[in-house]
């Protein structure tokens, strides 16, 4: 009687599952409300509503001034944003995005934009636990770049359950027409740099509450219109942020 031989046959692997939409809520508020070094505002609260689906992220970010309201810019402001993440090693990430900042009730006639629109480009790379991310944008309505240049780190704290994250940023902009309507065109220019730290507190599955605290400073901010001298940008201060969060996802 001959030998019954058998074929194995492997089975196709499974298709990858496709990813999951993650939606992230957070209401938050801070102590000042300040953007690349300029103070917009006092006390704030800033709820967020984030999306995200595989590679893809997008959200709202918004501003509401309990405090020392600088009418125009942020009172309110809503901020959608989007960005996709491609990843080119384990250490290394681009990541093109945009933010479309809209101020439903700023004074045109003061000089104030209702809407501008910015798309980014970020570098994401990790080395040493430290993730350092170049960043450049354009606004297309403010007519002008803004580099930015990113550092983070977190100390895991065990026994504690959480960790400490700390961040550094510094950056700078030249903003062509940064006022509406102006004849000739207003420019805007500056420096600006943070240092941080936050933790998070995983309350259940779902939830965390993160306080941070954080060091803003605007600096060498000017505005010009045409060929006049330069005055100080008097939102360019320094000032310390508290900031207290809590996000749900779900």
């Amino acid at each position: 009687m001959g030998a019954l031989s058998v074929t194995a046959q492997t089975a196709p692997a499974p298709a990858p599952a496709a990813p999951a939409v993650a939606i992230t809520v957070t209401p938050a508020i801070v102590s000042h409300y300040m953007f690349r070094g300029q103070r917009l505002g006092g006390a704030s609260l800033q709820p967020a509503i984030e999306a995200s689906y595989g590679s893809f992220v997008g959200g709202l970010w918004s501003n509401f001034p309990v405090k020392d309201k600088v009418p125009g810019t942020s009172d309110p402001e809503f901020d959608f944003y989007g960005s996709y993440t491609t990843a080119i090693s384990d250490t290394l990430s681009v990541v093109p995005g945009f933010t479309a900042y809209y101020y439903p009730d700023a004074d045109a006639k003061a000089g104030f934009y209702k809407f501008t629109f910015e798309p980014s480009l970020a570098v994401n790379y990790t080395t040493s636990g430290i993730k350092f991310t170049p960043k450049i944008f354009y606004d297309f309505v403010l007519d002008g770049p803004t580099f930015e240049l990113g550092a983070g780190y977190a100390l895991p704290l065990k026994d504690l359950g959480t960790e400490l994250g700390f961040s550094a940023s510094i950056g700078t902009y030249l903003l062509n027409d940064f006022a509406k309507n102006s004849t000739p065109r207003t420019k805007a220019w500056g420096d600006y740099w943070s240092v941080g730290v936050a933790a998070p507190f995983q309350l259940t599955k779902e939830s965390k509450l993160t306080v941070g605290f954080a060091y803003t400073k605007g600096d060498g901010a000017y505005t010009k219109v045409g060929s006049t001298p330069k005055s100080e940008n008097t939102l360019a201060v320094g000032r310390g942020v508290v900031t207290v969060s809590y996000s749900y996802a779900f």
